[in-house]
């Protein structure tokens, strides 16, 4: 007979535990199964019981993963991801949601849910599919591709300005800013880790290879030859370094970013360099514009780009109920929609 301490020990969960009985239904080569297979390793990690796991997903390819992780979880509607999310976690605190959105999902249709669930800051984490295109509905241009990109909807190429995530995010207020790609799990499965640890609104954006309709968009920053002058790896407390033997750094000049190069006739060490600090917002916002400076070629950051620790939405909430009870008992729900200021028309 087990004792009282055996049977309260919590069950040593494994990755499999995570794995539905539905057969995965991506195109060859689709970045979402090595999403999927990062989130799976990195879950069984806490000690959250598998039951108070909830994925809310919308609509698109990477909308699909709710039905291959064997959590609770909802399909949503296009863009409703989050709203919905919100609803579950006010409905009950204890649940760990994730919401899983692609870059149309998210940023278009979704785009006002996104905003607002970031800045009011309830404790999610958002993972953003990142692909440039519109792969379910079958390749149109979405709020990410680039300027000048042709497809069916953009025949003779996009005249948009295209968003870019990570500023956006920071613009909304988001606590934990962070960006990963398919292609490198050991790096996803470090950047998902700080994610789930995070008390508040976590947004991940995932570069995610499309290989039908926008193949190889972000090789660059995972192949070999190219991803070590392409991409620079943020680290907390540690200098701003890249290139394919660390020869390259990145240097503030009051607020302007500059590439510099280490060492030799230079006179620049490591000493002199921009050094990541996570918690400082405004310097995020200007590493998240990396890609947007087209004086020289600056690396695009991975990593976590700012986390910072704020109340969040629910226990607000909670707090905010309770200190009312506490005052006025409680309160019918006409009285509060009616207010003081009512009149009668006879």
């Amino acid at each position: 007979m087990l004792n009282d301490s055996e049977l309260a020990e919590p069950v040593k969960l494994t990755p499999q535990d995570f794995v539905s009985d539905q057969e995965v239904k991506w195109c060859p080569g689709c970045g979402d199964y090595s999403i999927l297979k990062q989130v799976q390793t990195v879950l069984p990690e806490s000690n959250t019981p598998k039951e108070n796991y909830v994925f809310i997903s919308g609509i698109g390819c990477s909308s699909r993963f709710t039905y291959y992780m064997d959590t609770y979880g909802m399909h949503g509607i296009h863009g409703r991801a989050a709203a919905i999310a919100s609803g579950v976690k006010m409905g009950n605190p204890d649940l760990d949601v994730w919401v899983i959105s692609g870059d149309g999902d998210a940023l278009s249709i979704g785009g006002n849910h996104f905003i607002h669930f970031l800045r009011k800051n309830f404790n999610i984490k958002l993972l953003l599919f990142n692909n440039q295109i519109y792969g379910l509905t079958k390749g149109q241009y979405s709020p990410t591709s680039e300027k000048g990109k042709t497809t069916k909807t953009t025949p003779y190429g996009s005249l948009d300005q295209p968003f870019n995530p990570l500023e956006l995010a920071l613009g909304a207020k988001a606590s934990f800013v962070a960006r990963t790609l398919d292609r490198d799990p050991k790096h996803m499965q470090e950047v998902l880790r700080r994610a789930h640890q995070h008390t508040g609104g976590t947004f991940v954006e995932i570069y995610q290879n499309c290989p039908v309709f926008n193949d190889g968009t972000f090789f660059a920053y995972s192949d070999k030859e190219t991803k070590k002058e392409a991409a620079i790896i943020l680290e907390h407390g540690k200098p701003l370094v890249f290139g394919n033997s660390n020869e390259l750094g990145i240097r503030l000049d009051g607020t302007t970013p500059v590439v510099v190069t280490i060492g030799g006739d230079s006179g620049v060490s490591a000493d002199d360099l921009w050094i990541h600090d996570e918690t400082d917002r405004t310097k995020a916002t200007i590493i998240a514009r990396f890609p947007d400076i087209t004086t020289s070629q600056f690396p695009r950051p991975f990593g976590v780009v700012f986390a910072e620790e704020r109340s969040v939405y629910e226990a607000d909430m909670a707090a905010q109920i309770e200190s009312i009870q506490q005052a006025k008992g409680n309160v019918s729900l006409n009285s509060v929609l009616s207010g003081s200021k009512t009149w009668q028309i006879f």
